[in-house]
């Protein structure tokens, strides 16, 4: 069997112009990046408003394991399998960093037969999207620093400055540094710290602006620290935010590539889910929805942590909310949520899948809650057994969901033809009632609570000192009102990574509270999640090389 990679590189690739022809977009809607890759004009996303909006199938998975899941797999193959059906279906996905594809985890191109392509460039530098964003939010370092070089005329306390710089890299050594060392000619001296791009508000803001007024807004919104007397600072007092939408205008434009099949994908916008919302930009979703019948989406992690946010946060910001939802998993990552080793996967047992079931069950039962039906994916390997597939089946009936195996990896769309016929089917005949799982006007103690309690069954949810700190500045500010986004281990329900499958009688610690005002919502850390991750011990780009011809080697 090819690597990802080979399957990508043998592929012969339509232009783009020709891929998008079938959604009604000319070649004077596109900005080309190349013959593969184009953005779509603001002109062509407002004249698409007047479509009628489509169905929306968001896919989501169990909590990850090393295992593997193959969400974006199946949310690519998914879209090809509708599309092959005789739907009119387009994909909206975000952007892979640079962090995890030299790191550990990998891109989010999709894998086999299931891929958005040229993976490449998508899994590298792609349109620069991730470079203006990381450029802008630096900017924005630069220019607080320099207002205190200069006098700080709005009195702000550099030991108050919460405002980081970013990477886009995992890059321990950063987490914590000290900047304006050496003359004063250097600047003021003052603790620091660097976070991933992904990581960013910056790059929350741009996935959840509407257009370039809604953009610069919310710039201006961003609290970058606070006075001497304790009172915020936004990014409006230091009269910058037209400086950093100028940065932002190419990269609010949502990315058009093609699958190998030559379905339209949108991929557009990066935010984890473990530390930021983990959605694709509100833009490409709403213009897809608009553009085609079907819009396949996908929300980071498991459904505890991107489904959430994907539900709480970004589905108000769209003009429809999703008519079905998708959870993925595989027999392997069951039973290693069911207490097998990694080592032992591959070996038959029916005990350990019954056991693992449980972390499914309870993610099915957290997506209805939101009044939304949903459908189990499970991505098929060559190690499932008919006993254990028979097994599932039988546990996915005992709880009344629908489940069909999915093979798009290693067979296409073909692989994906029964989920999506299931799919369909299930929209037709169960009508989604969507609703919220919190009401804003709650107290940031009482949605936490609710998430904790509602999502990851958390007995009790502790808040530190210093976070008890800042949630009384956070409702004297007046902040109390906006949505709230975890920040949590994507392992496991609960805020430590070894306890998997479906834990009962835990406590959830918060740690801190970051407000962030542009992007529209309240970061609640939990436990030991990073907003820098490291690298691994031996990071995947111990496998990458470039021959002299410029291919791409060991990407995946």
């Amino acid at each position: 069997m090819k690597t990802d990679i080979e399957i990508a590189q043998s592929t012969e690739l339509q232009p783009i112009a020709e891929v998008v022809k079938k959604l009604g977009i000319t070649f004077d809607d596109l900005e080309l990046y190349g013959k593969y890759k184009a953005k779509l004009t603001f002109d062509k996303i407002k004249a698409a408003e007047k479509n009628k909006v489509g169905k929306l199938i968001l896919v989501t998975a169990i909590n990850p394991t090393p295992a593997g899941e193959g969400k974006s797999t199946i949310t690519i193959g998914l879209a090809d399998a509708l599309n092959k059906i005789g739907k009119k279906a387009m994909i909206a996905i975000r952007e892979p960093s640079l962090g995890p594809v030299m790191g550990i985890k990998g891109g989010a191109a999709g894998g086999g037969y299931a891929q958005v392509l040229p993976m490449e460039d998508i899994n590298l530098h792609f349109t620069g999207d991730m470079h203006a964003i990381t450029t802008a939010n630096n900017a924005l370092s630069a220019l607080i620093d320099n207002h205190l070089h200069q006098g700080n005329e709005l009195k702000i306390d550099q030991r108050r400055i919460i405002w980081k710089r970013v990477v886009d890299l995992n890059d321990r050594a950063l987490r914590h540094v000290t900047v304006g060392l050496g003359s004063p000619v250097n600047g003021i001296p003052r603790e620091d710290g660097f976070d991933i791009t992904v990581a960013s508000e910056i790059m929350a803001i741009l996935c959840l602006a509407k257009d370039i007024k809604d953009l610069k807004e919310r710039l201006a919104n961003i609290v970058i620290g606070y006075r001497y007397d304790r009172t915020p600072v936004y990014v409006r007092d230091l009269k910058v935010e037209g400086a950093l939408a100028l940065i932002l205008k190419e990269a609010l434009k949502p990315n058009l590539v093609q699958t190998i099949y030559g379905s339209p994908a949108f991929v557009h916008g990066g935010p984890f889910a473990n530390i930021a919302h983990g959605c694709n930009s509100v833009l490409a979703t709403s213009t897809a929805l608009h553009l085609a019948d079907y819009t396949v989406t996908e929300a980071g992690f498991g459904a505890d942590l991107g489904a959430e946010k994907f539900l709480d946060i970004k589905t108000p910001n769209l003009p429809t909310s999703p008519d079905a939802v998708v959870i993925v998993a595989t027999i392997r990552a069951l039973k290693m949520n069911g207490g097998l080793a990694k080592d032992e996967l591959s070996q038959e047992n029916i005990e350990a899948v019954k056991a693992g079931f449980a972390n499914l069950a309870r993610h099915v039962e957290n997506i209805r809650k939101y009044g939304i039906p949903a459908v189990v994916a499970i991505n098929e390997f060559a190690t499932d057994t008919q006993n254990e597939i028979a097994t599932l089946r039988e546990l996915c009936a005992q709880i009344d969901v629908p489940v069909e195996l999915a093979s798009v990896w290693a067979d296409g769309p073909d692989g994906g033809v029964a989920l999506a016929e299931t799919l369909v089917e299930t929209i037709n005949s169960t009508p989604a009632n969507y609703k919220r799982l919190y009401d804003d006007e709650l107290t940031v103690e009482e949605k936490i609570s609710q998430i904790a309690r509602e999502i990851y069954r958390a007995d009790k949810v502790i808040f530190e000192k210093k976070a008890k700190t800042q949630m009384t500045q956070i409702e004297k500010n007046g902040w109390d009102k906006l949505p709230i986004c975890m920040a949590k281990t994507q392992y496991s329900f609960s805020d430590d990574p070894a306890l998997l499958g479906a834990p009962k009688g835990f406590t959830i610690t918060i740690r801190d509270l970051v407000p962030k005002l542009g992007a529209g919502f309240i970061v609640a850390l939990t436990g030991d999640v990073m907003t820098m991750p490291g690298l691994p011990k031996k990071p995947a780009a111990l496998n990458m090389d470039v021959t002299d011809d410029g291919a791409a080697l060991g990407l995946f």
